[in-house]
């Protein structure tokens, strides 16, 4: 037993290595996201931390529209022709300058719909736009530092973005009068420091040229892809704003600190999704086997399922550790225990279709997904908003649009079989 396992470790050293160094970067982020989420938390009042998460929340969403989606392109320039990344980085920054003004005009129109009596515009405008604009600019960099296989450096550039996050949250607790208009503009240079360091230091050193055939060429691909991600991220951010509008700031707020720790122990997951996405997309046929499939999502549940469970009796073992505010509400992690390893798995189906450039199906899966968890949220806020049933009822809301994307993305899978066939290893 032991020796197979050996042969296995030796067989698979390389990817061993990467995953541990993502992991590695995954672990110091946690470190430092625990220290700037119990800054941030304990520093608002519980309604603020509600309305500041779902301004961020917008942000995410909006940030997908940036460049119109052009980053996707630069991920696949910078894994398979690195070469071209000096021709394709103008068409980035024109299309970032292009996409701001309609992305300001659909944040004003969400601010009026949603926020306008909740909190202040330049509070809102701060946070969205520290999200679209310089948070982006960092994950770009990182998007691309990827593609490159510099993992490391990709690790290091996320974690310095995340302790600027953290130093600003301390700088907001022991300077400021705890107002979220206050924090929005410590959030806003925050991650403008961010930003800067990733350009100045980390985005690839290449030598400009201006190609707008390439770039119109690619933003057809680029529109489908950012269309995606909208969707995409509004389907996994709408919880956030559909429980501002539904339930109130109060509500809100203990639904965002909840989740919050929820996303906190997802970051390893993430650094596992990675590597098998750009397995599957330098052999696609990888993603066919059975078996393959049974590990991936088997290995996805369990480190999910582990790092709640973890951080569940950690903060029952020391419940004041991450601040009063976070202690009342931390005891109900053991409620939503399910809840990473059915979210995580539905964020690694959608990686999936992106794998296979099965674009509009994403799209159209996460509208799908979008749609029925607005509508069962609706519910279950409304029959159990009033006791903490709807806790547990999350188990519910998120295994079922588990269960929905599981049916939707492998029957499509099986529809690509013969593509997938050509690519196929000699030895599977």
């Amino acid at each position: 037993m032991f020796g197979n396992l050996n042969i296995l470790v030796r067989q698979h050293i390389g990817r061993i290595k990467d995953y541990a160094t993502l992991v590695s970067g995954s672990v110091g982020r946690l470190v430092i996201s625990l220290v700037y989420f119990i800054a941030i938390a304990n520093s608002l009042a519980v309604n603020d931390f509600g309305l500041f998460a779902t301004a961020s929340a917008t942000g995410i969403i909006l940030s997908r529209l940036v460049a119109f989606g052009f980053a996707s392109p630069m991920y696949r320039i910078a894994t398979s022709k690195k070469r071209l990344l000096g021709v394709y980085t103008p068409g980035l920054i024109a299309g970032g300058i292009l996409s701001l003004p309609i992305i300001s005009l659909i944040a004003y129109g969400v601010y009026l719909l949603i926020f306008d009596a909740e909190m202040s515009m330049m509070a809102f405008f701060c946070i969205v736009f520290a999200e679209v604009i310089f948070w982006r600019i960092m994950e770009i960099t990182t998007i691309i530092l990827n593609g490159l296989y510099r993992f490391a450096a990709g690790s290091i550039l996320v974690i310095i973005a995340t302790i600027m996050k953290m130093l600003g949250a301390l700088a907001f607790t022991f300077t400021s009068d705890g107002s979220i208009e206050q924090w929005g503009l410590y959030y806003l240079f925050a991650n403008a420091a961010s930003a800067l360091i990733a350009l100045m230091f980390y985005y690839p050193r290449v030598q400009l040229q201006w190609s707008p055939e390439l770039y119109l060429a690619r933003w057809v691909d680029s529109l489908a892809v950012a269309a995606a991600e909208i969707v995409y991220y509004a389907q996994a951010e709408l919880d956030k704003i559909l429980v501002l509008a539904i339930g109130g700031p109060q509500i809100a707020g203990v639904y965002a600190i909840l989740m919050r720790l929820v996303d906190i122990t997802a970051l390893p997951v993430r650094s596992l999704f990675m590597l098998i996405i750009q397995e599957i997309m330098k052999a696609k046929a990888t993603i066919q086997s059975l078996k393959n499939r049974v590990i991936f999502e088997a290995a996805i549940a369990f480190i999910s399922f582990g790092g709640i469970v973890a951080l569940a009796i950690f903060t029952w073992l020391f419940p004041n550790i991450l601040g009063d505010n976070v202690a009342e509400i931390a005891p109900f992690l053991f409620l939503v225990a399910l809840v990473p390893c059915f979210r995580n798995l539905t964020e690694y189906h959608s990686e999936l279709l992106y794998a296979v450039n099965r674009t509009l199906l994403r799209t159209t899966n996460a509208a799908i997904i979008g749609f029925m968890k607005a509508c069962l949220l609706l519910w279950v806020l409304t029959m159990f908003g009033d006791n903490d049933n709807w806790f547990i009822m999350l188990n519910v809301v998120f295994g079922f649009l588990y269960v929905t994307s599981l049916l939707l993305t492998y029957p499509a899978m099986r529809r690509v079989a013969p593509i997938l066939k050509k690519t196929a290893p000699a030895a599977e």
